[in-house]
């Protein structure tokens, strides 16, 4: 502490001011404060805050705290010291006391504290607070204008973990770390956010081929075995990129493309780095977005059925048809079954789905009987094999056929060759009770599944359909496959000594149908007869053929 008088100069100072500043205190007694740097650069830093102090009194909630600045002072032999600086009136004479207060040990323990709740204790690297608040700021201060992030996840290491242990797995994530702060030029800011995820912050980024190489020299630098407490481990890492302007980006945007980009150099087969694909995210992004809409969807009324002929290829005769659904989609327009069936299946919807299209069908197939009953056509109906496990569907389809009244014999459930072959118990017993109900059940893209043939003779199956691959071989007599025509002449051959009919589909010209007809097949579906139609089209061309008949 040191008295000042009115005049600035230092009237007397106590020794704990004379050590903290290198001064003998009988020497600043009788001098002018603004003689010592120190005490001058204190008097400053109070002024200055005092101003402010002042200009923010017209504010409508000023700063009333008392004025007492922190400021870095030095010693008289050079070193630096933190204090807290206060003024106080002792006397209406002017005469005031000059208080200095050594902080230094407060700011070490404040940066220290900082430090350990900004770093990870595995690899003493960034922790997620501090690189979550570098991106932050690189996003509004890059000098370029561009960011760029490596965002990798080490391939494996539950495996370390797992057989060696967690003190040994720790050790191998401060060897990573070492590794990845060498990468490169160093520019870049390297960050554990957890586990064995770390990311690679390049705040003023010169393009997607600055973050490549650096992905690059990243997996060059992992690829080299890493000695740890006597094992010799290789390690591997996923890499996914995003490199982009700042201007538009959210933190959250750059880290979920970062993310996904991650994700997709997993999928791709590890140990790689993955460029950010605007594209092929949009398309993840439609993904998502169909199966979420998926259910409420149906319940809209958002799906039609498309209805495809089947025809007796010996006579050209009108069968029955296979009832196709399509989703009239709001957004992205009309869908055909590949853009959805698979996510229906993955996310259930395909039960709620499944049960409308099998009563949608049913009650057109009685429409088409009681219309032209002579002959009588089926309508095949494709069933997915969550179907039979998520729900009842022999409850379901004897349901159906009352409520439409449609004969059990019109109606075809079709399975793909994979989901059948193989189906015990529940499967099993919901297509016998089926077929018991006179149902008829068929394999549907037969050739290209389990093609379990000893199988086959136990399920209760009354017809093939052909893949369109083995007829595709049948197109011209220029192009004709004698393994093609081998393979369907046997299928065709063994179907039938079962008792089961044939069905070919993608049936595209005269050739095929001729060549599949001498070959035995039953009946024939494809573009050469009749591409998918509404259902008031299917009506029309079932009058225009019995008309011409």
């Amino acid at each position: 502490m040191a008295m000042l008088g009115p005049d600035g100069r230092v009237l007397a100072a106590n020794p704990a001011l004379g050590r903290l500043l290198g001064s003998d205190p009988e020497v600043l007694a009788g001098a002018a404060a603004d003689h010592f740097p120190a005490l001058a650069l204190a008097l400053d830093a109070l002024a200055a805050a005092a101003r402010q102090t002042a200009a923010a009194a017209g504010a409508p909630l000023p700063d009333t705290r008392p004025v007492r600045p922190v400021r870095r002072l030095k010693h008289a032999d050079g070193h630096t010291v933190w204090a807290e600086i206060s003024l106080t009136a002792l006397a209406p004479s002017g005469v005031r006391l000059l208080t200095l207060t050594d902080v230094g040990e407060r700011r070490e323990l404040r940066a220290r504290l900082r430090h350990l709740q900004e770093h990870d204790p595995v690899t003493r690297l960034p922790n997620r607070t501090l690189f979550f608040e570098r991106l932050a700021a690189a996003l509004t201060e890059s000098a370029t204008g561009r960011i760029g992030l490596c965002y990798l996840d080490l391939d494996g290491f539950k495996a370390v973990n797992d057989t060696l242990g967690h003190r040994l797995g720790d050790r191998l994530l401060r060897a990573v770390g070492v590794r990845l702060a060498r990468s490169g030029d160093g520019s870049h800011l390297v960050a554990r956010l957890g586990g064995d995820e770390f990311v690679l912050l390049v705040e003023s980024s010169s393009g997607t081929e600055e973050l490549t190489r650096l992905a690059g020299a990243v997996l060059d630098e992992l690829q080299r075995p890493f000695d740890i407490n006597g094992h010799r481990l290789a390690v591997s890492a996923s890499i996914g990129v995003v490199e982009r302007e700042c201007a538009g980006t959210t933190v959250t945007g750059l880290m979920q493309a970062a993310s996904t980009t991650l994700y997709w150099a997993k999928a791709d087969g590890r140990a790689r780095w993955t460029l950010f694909d605007p594209e092929r995210n949009a398309h993840r992004m439609t993904r998502q977005s169909l199966s979420a809409t998926l259910r409420p969807a149906v319940e809209r009324g958002e799906f039609l059925l498309e209805y495809q002929p089947i025809v007796s290829l010996a006579d050209n005769t009108l069968r029955g048809a296979e009832a196709l659904v399509r989703w009239q989609h709001p957004q992205y327009g009309r869908l055909g079954p590949d853009r959805f069936i698979g996510l229906a299946e993955e996310s259930g919807a395909i039960v709620p789905l499944g049960r409308w299209a099998l009563a949608e069908a049913c009650r057109q197939a009685s429409r088409w009987r009681r219309l032209y009953p002579d002959p009588p056509l089926y309508v095949s109906v494709n069933v997915a094999v969550r179907q039979v496990w998520d729900s009842d569907l022999v409850r379901d389809v004897a349901d159906v056929l009352e409520e439409t009244g449609l004969p059990s014999g019109l109606l075809q459930l079709e399975l793909t060759e994979s989901a059948v072959m193989g189906s015990a118990g529940r499967p099993l017993q919901a297509l016998q009770e089926l077929s018991d109900m006179g149902v008829r059940i068929a394999i549907d893209d037969f050739g290209t599944g389990y093609s379990n043939l000893a199988y086959l003779s136990r399920l209760p199956v009354r017809g093939l359909k052909l893949d369109g691959a083995f007829v595709r071989g049948f197109r011209t007599a220029r192009h004709l496959n004698p393994a093609d025509e081998t393979i369907v002449t046997a299928l065709v051959q063994l179907a039938h000594s079962l008792g089961l009919t044939v069905t070919a589909e993608c049936v595209e010209g005269a050739a095929q149908a001729e060549r599949l007809k001498r070959i035995g097949c039953d009946t024939g579906q494809g573009w050469y007869y009749s591409r998918p139609m509404p259902a008031d089209r299917m009506i029309q061309l079932i009058a225009g053929t019995l008309r011409r008949r």
